[in-house]
């Protein structure tokens, strides 16, 4: 009874804060794994396990006076090693919580200090050691949204780093302005045969702060040379022969890199054997291995929070979305020029082609040979970036402005155009598809399969089959005028003749027409009136969920429509009378087969190319790239989400009939 007492007592222990920023900070009690409270007059500080503070910037110093009146201790909290993407509007991957002190106080030590004081044994050793190779493969940094550059030209050269005026950690670190002309000085002293280039902080990029090492006539000199852009850091790092430094991170993530490091302050990383250290270590610090470095400031000091799913994860997972994401950004040049698109897409093209930057065409003329976006298919064979949803769009139709979380991004054509080969078609006709690979395409089938998911995601689930039915063929119509059919079918051209056809070809069996949702929102004209369809079906279906129909059908046939790909991942046979990407492979019966595909794929091959490599993901949760299974479960996430609000709505109906009838 009395340790149920305790735990129950514990449970309702909680943190308090004087600040209004700390207590808005997201994910803030998942960091903890406790309840937060803004510290006021009503909040009893009886059951406060500790005061929270913000390292020790200026407004800790009223959390440490309010601790010390209250008689609690002081938690302080700052950003971890791995941040985020961008450095100022995203939320942090992870923060770190010192009950001791804070890592970038040199006069006395942190809790990352006592836990460098334990050895490790081979497993931690084991895991450092991976770290730090999936450090470097994903070429993360503290923030990563800068871009590489190719520095290759200024070899033989020093990197000297340059933070913002008056930074806590040059403080508390030991330093003043005066350290950073003395490692400037040391860099060119040392190294007279090399350039010496200075990195500006992100901040001072930003014009949100100021810098140490700024004075344009700095720039004047014959060996000194200020990269005042933002340059993703591990290109500098890479390529630098030495890096300089005075407290800042860049030190660290040199150390990771394999680099000689100078430093002149006393950061977290200096002091302890692995640097060329030019301040007085403090008394507490000892020689460490790099393991250990890495393993107690990477995986046991911080906390880190999944960006996707708000939960608790390992630095590897941290390390390895920053990876994902840094990939997806250099994929295009830094700028690139877009045709005039509408307002509610803007934001959608600002995720897709993250990292670059987007001039519209009109405002300012395109210069010759730089990379066009254009929506659709692009007439021009000349590296044209085409855009188009993706197969796993969303929930709900774009026409009603729902954002998509998948688009096609191709500069070789288009999937759905079979005059030429696209990205995807390329992919199928000459890719190399590995064990692993498959194994994934194979788990993403099943998931789809469980899940209902199909491009739209949306409509009614009742329809059923006629008794006695042997053979229900399910017909999808489509938008005549799309670019699908246009580029994709050079016979079939209307849904009236695919019908006809379909009849012709399937006398006896039971013909299900489904017109295209655009067409029955009145959004897009069709090409026949349905009086016209229904003499060559037996049955039209319109608010149907796509996934739930082809359970109940046998077989599908189609111009080009993505129901005959949905359909291929249940199981159901498919006939093609126009070319789309799916067909060709061996997996559908095509009528009109596109002759440049020979090569017989297997489903789990189609499923890999078409679905993981070929689309670009965007999670909800972040706006950032993701990947296919994360937008699967985002959307099985809403659906519940909306079938949800529906029961409530009609709980709610209910209850408001019966309260009018009294």
């Amino acid at each position: 009874m009395r340790e149920f007492e305790m735990s129950r007592e514990k449970k309702s222990m909680y943190y308090i804060t004087t600040s209004r920023a700390l207590y808005s900070l997201p994910n803030l009690e998942v960091f903890l794994a406790a309840n937060v409270k803004r510290y006021c007059k009503a909040v009893s500080a009886s059951r406060a396990e500790a005061m929270l503070a913000w390292g020790r910037k200026a407004s800790s110093l009223k959390a440490d006076r309010k601790a010390a009146e209250l008689g609690i201790p002081v938690l302080r909290l700052e950003d971890g090693f791995i941040r985020s993407v961008s450095s100022g509007s995203d939320s942090p991957l992870s923060l770190v919580r010192d009950d001791v002190g804070i890592y970038y106080d040199a006069s006395k030590p942190s809790r990352l200090d006592l836990l460098l004081d334990r050895d490790l044994d081979d497993i931690e050793v084991s895991r450092a050691s991976n770290i730090i190779k999936l450090w470097r493969d994903a070429r993360i940094s503290k923030y990563n949204n800068g871009r590489e550059s190719d520095f290759s030209y200024l070899k033989p050269f020093v990197l000297v780093i340059d933070q913002t005026y008056g930074d806590a950690s040059v403080t508390f670190g030991g330093a003043n302005s005066h350290s950073f002309q003395r490692m400037l000085d040391c860099a060119l002293e040392r190294f007279p045969d090399h350039q010496v280039v200075i990195k500006t902080h992100p901040d001072v990029i930003h014009g949100r702060k100021s810098g140490y090492l700024t004075n344009p006539r700095l720039g004047e000199s014959p060996r000194i040379k200020l990269i005042s852009e933002p340059v993703h850091p591990p290109s500098l790092i890479e390529k630098a022969d030495a890096v300089f430094c005075v407290t800042s991170q860049i030190g660290f993530e040199a150390l990771i890199w394999g680099k000689e490091v100078h430093v002149f302050g006393m950061p977290f990383y200096a002091g302890r054997g692995l640097t060329n250290d030019y301040t007085a270590p403090p008394s507490f610090r000892k020689p460490i291995s790099l393991f250990s470095l890495v393993y107690r400031s990477l995986v046991d000091y911080p906390r880190y929070v999944d960006p996707e799913t708000a939960d608790r994860c390992t630095a590897e997972r941290a390390i390895s979305w920053l990876g994902f994401q840094r990939e997806q950004i250099e994929r295009f040049p830094g700028t690139l020029y877009i045709e005039h698109i509408p307002r509610w897409k803007r934001s959608s093209f600002n995720a897709f082609f993250a990292g670059s930057s987007l001039v519209e065409k009109g405002k300012k003329e395109a210069p010759s040979g730089v990379k066009r976006v254009v929506w659709g298919r692009s007439a021009a064979d000349d590296g044209t970036i085409c855009v188009e949803d993706g197969f796993i769009r969303s929930v709900g139709l774009g026409a009603d402005l729902v954002q998509p979380q998948s688009w096609i991004i191709d500069s070789s054509g288009m999937y759905y155009d079979s005059s030429r080969p696209s990205r995807l078609e390329l992919m199928l006709q000459f890719g190399v598809f590995f064990p692993q690979t498959l194994k994934r395409a194979d788990k993403l089938i099943d998931t789809i399969k469980s899940k209902g998911i199909t491009k739209y995601n949306t409509g009614l689930r009742t329809w059923q089959a006629p008794l006695g039915c042997s053979n229900v063929v399910l017909v999808p119509g489509q938008v005549e005028s799309d670019a699908s059919i246009r580029y994709g079918s050079p016979v079939v051209k209307r849904n009236l003749d695919l019908l006809k056809a379909v009849r012709r070809n399937c006398p006896g069996a039971y013909i299900l027409y489904k017109p295209h949702p655009d067409v029955v929102a009145g959004l897009r004209k069709n090409g026949n009136d349905y009086h016209e369809l229904e003499k060559f079906c037996d049955e039209l279906v319109f608010d149907q969920d796509m996934s739930y129909l082809l359970e109940r059908v046998d077989e599908v046939h189609t111009i080009t429509s993505l129901t005959g790909f949905e359909a291929l991942l249940r199981g159901v046979k498919v006939t093609c009378y126009g070319q789309p990407f799916y067909g060709g492979w061996g997996l559908t019966n095509d009528v009109h087969p596109c002759s440049r595909r020979t090569r017989r794929r297997s489903l789990e091959e189609l499923v890999a190319a078409a679905l993981i490599f070929y689309p670009t993901y965007i999670s909800v949760a972040t706006r950032r790239f993701t990947t296919v299974e994360t937008v699967i479960r985002e959307i099985e996430m809403r659906r519940l989400s909306k079938r949800a609000e529906v029961s409530i709505l009609k709980l709610v109906s209910r209850c408001l009939r019966r309260f009018w009838k009294f």
